[in-house]
């Protein structure tokens, strides 16, 4: 159980690590994902729904507690992940720059089936 936990935590380490520097960014509306936003032709309205929604998300992530929330935190980074990457493929086609974002989505889901195990849910999909 204690290598389980380390794993875990570990996980929700590497998630803070991806998400939050880009949430913040976004609720700030720097000029760099300005960019990446009028690329992709996604209002820029959106930055600050989608910034404060991660950074809720990692703090849901973060803390000990909000058990039915941390399903709703891990499904709204992990549909934030997929459809960020679905659209910079469809925009600009695959770059090796990429990749991140791929290791990203398996260490959310892996953090997800770590936590499933560490409470002791039942894991299904």
């Amino acid at each position: 159980m204690k290598k389980i936990n380390i794993a875990y935590w570990v996980s929700i380490a590497l998630i803070l690590f991806f998400m939050v520097p880009g949430s913040i960014m976004n609720i700030m509306k720097t000029p760099d994902w300005v960019k990446v936003f009028n690329d992709l032709g996604y209002p820029l309205y959106l930055m600050p729904v989608l910034g404060f929604a991660k950074l809720a998300a990692c703090l849901v992530l973060a803390l000990p507690f909000f058990k039915l929330l941390k399903t709703w935190a891990y499904a709204g980074l992990l549909f934030d992940l997929v459809g960020a990457t679905f659209s910079g493929l469809v925009v600009g086609g695959f770059v090796p720059q990429m990749l991140i974002m791929f290791f990203a989505i398996l260490v959310i889901v892996a953090s997800y089936l770590l936590w499933l195990k560490k409470t002791d849910q039942p894991i299904s999909l």
